[in-house]
């Protein structure tokens, strides 16, 4: 728990908050007089069909959310701080439902916002002090969506500063949030960026969690934290309102304990929105994503199968070989693609990323408010060299951005973008799809959590300057350049620590990914919760 969370809500505190809440809401018959609710492991729809159904109310769902937070995030630090208006927002909800008015599956549900996405009433700081008076006047459109299905916003979710884009060298989550820790093994790294999300999700710390994506930060920290991460097509979901890296790339979605709750988020996230141009064909594409959820989806498909180099971890491939078991159980004809039919896009990729994030953070920062002194890259460079809560950490990334110039009109920007494109899409998993018959791509989401390495430690960072190669390729960045989607689904333990399989797919495939990732998750029940979610 951050600093800023211990300030606001002590034990007592929210012991207090919860009892008032739940004393002063008026009882009726169709609530049962038992207010005791594990949220322990419940999962976000077996909430909506007790929240519908009576047996529980948002105050007594919510209240158990900040309790356990209260209680189990001390050295995870997960949480960066509880919307003070939480409880208000539950015993609306719970209005709402005994008037007969309720706004959908979703309303009374908690759930927690990554903080790089605008929430009216807390402040979007993207892990650092230079946004730590930014209070929206608006909230994002991922906000908004939630709130008009009755969604509780309950806070937000600590995550790697600027969404991870700062600096090469480690920077382990944020100065706002603290350094999260893995609950499976504290001294192991939670991935970033939607780190806090990814524990906080993992521990029943809320419902669900939103996290965002521009080269694996959502299904990076879903696959180390055991829990169920989607990263949609770009634009499916509207990107106003949250701290950009690269509008070519980032995206926003789901992060569940299961395939059911992150089809009922995106059901209500994904479509367009005029403030976002880029998610104009959005609407043209939706579907309804609860009704894909099929446990006979794989059956009759051809599952393209990248297998990663031997030198990966020997137990994660021993799971990746169960998993695939699985999926040819359930009735997939299993076709190799051998891993080196994709190409590393990172010299490309590396491009793209330094020159949108200058003119895309510029962008969003002229949308806070006055109360922002911070209004360019450069100014949040100049803060960040003299702020002692800050100046302790590089930031070669942005000195890099803030050197570009051209913006989207520069001649090396332009090309690097059609390269990767056409090497991600075209002659990537296009390619690969049609050329080996394939309805879907599989393969390990990674391997299993690192150690935590000391702050400072140097490493090459996730796009290094080498040449293409510098790393071996995989489809959670080839999907990123291509801003294609991707779920990843729990496959069991290695060493104790979790791991996922991907599954991959074309532009605006989410339906048929999600029936694929559901009909494996239904037959292989390979997700273990951590021991330290125990209790209530």
């Amino acid at each position: 728990m951050s600093t800023i969370l211990r300030q606001r809500l002590s034990p007592a505190l929210a012991v207090l908050i919860v009892a008032t809440w739940i004393g002063c809401e008026p009882a009726t018959p169709e609530y049962s007089d038992d207010l005791v609710y594990s949220v322990t492991e419940r999962s976000l729809h077996q909430i909506s069909d007790d929240l519908a159904s009576g047996r529980t109310r948002s105050a007594i769902v919510t209240g158990g959310y900040i309790a356990r937070i209260t209680a189990m995030d001390g050295d995870l630090h997960s949480v960066i701080a509880i919307a003070p208006d939480a409880m208000a927002q539950a015993a609306a909800s719970d209005a709402r439902r005994a008037a007969g008015e309720s706004l959908g599956p979703l309303d009374g549900v908690p759930i927690l916002l990554k903080d790089n996405l605008d929430m009216v009433g807390m402040p979007t700081t993207a892990g650092s002090f230079a946004l730590e008076n930014n209070f929206p006047e608006r909230d994002s459109e991922v906000a908004r969506r939630l709130r008009e299905a009755g969604v509780v916003l309950l806070g937000k979710a600590n995550l790697s500063q600027f969404a991870g884009f700062r600096n090469t060298a480690s920077f382990n989550g944020s100065t706002v949030g603290g350094s999260p820790k893995n609950p499976y093994d504290t001294t192991r790294s939670p991935a970033g960026s939607s780190s806090g999300s990814g524990v906080a999700t993992a521990m029943s710390f809320a419902a669900a969690t939103i996290g965002t994506e521009t080269g694996g930060s959502i299904v990076g920290p879903s696959s180390v934290n055991g829990i169920v991460g989607m990263k949609p097509t770009i634009a499916l979901v509207s990107r106003r309102g949250i701290v950009p890296i690269s509008l070519n790339q980032d995206s926003s979605g789901p992060m569940t304990r299961s395939v059911a709750d992150a089809a009922m988020i995106l059901d209500v996230i994904a479509g367009t929105d005029s403030e976002d141009p880029w998610s104009k064909d959005a609407d043209r594409y939706l579907r309804p994503y609860t009704e894909a959820l099929d446990s006979n989806a794989l059956q009759g498909k051809r599952v393209g199968v990248i297998r990663p180099p031997e030198s990966e971890t020997d137990e994660v491939l021993d799971l990746f070989e169960a998993a695939l078991d699985v999926i040819t159980a359930e009735g997939a004809q299993l076709v190799a693609i051998p891993a080196d039919e994709l190409v590393d896009p990172r010299p490309e990729m590396r491009a793209i990323l330094l020159q949108d994030f200058k003119v895309d953070l510029n962008a969003y920062l002229k949308t806070t408010p006055s109360s922002v002194d911070v209004r360019t890259l450069a100014d949040l460079i100049e803060f960040s060299r003299e702020d002692p809560r800050e100046n302790m950490h590089t930031m070669d990334y942005w000195d890099e951005s803030e050197a570009t110039t051209g913006g989207r009109s520069d001649d090396s920007y332009l090309a690097a973008l059609e390269s990767g494109r056409r090497l991600t899409r075209d002659e990537g998993i296009d390619r690969l799809l049609l050329q080996y018959g394939a309805d879907v791509l599989v393969s390990p989401t990674g391997v299993p959590a690192s150690k935590i390495e000391p702050d400072g430690t140097p490493r090459a960072g996730p796009i290094p300057e080498g040449p293409r190669g510098t790393r071996p390729p995989g489809l959670t960045v080839v999907a990123a350049v291509a801003g294609y989607p991707l779920i990843t689904v729990p496959m069991g333990l290695s060493g104790g620590l979790p791991v996922g399989i991907t599954f991959a797919g074309p532009a605006w495939a989410e339906a048929q990914l999600i029936g694929f990732a559901y009909d494996y998750e239904q037959a292989s029940h390979a997700r273990v919760p951590p021991d330290r979610a125990g209790g209530s």
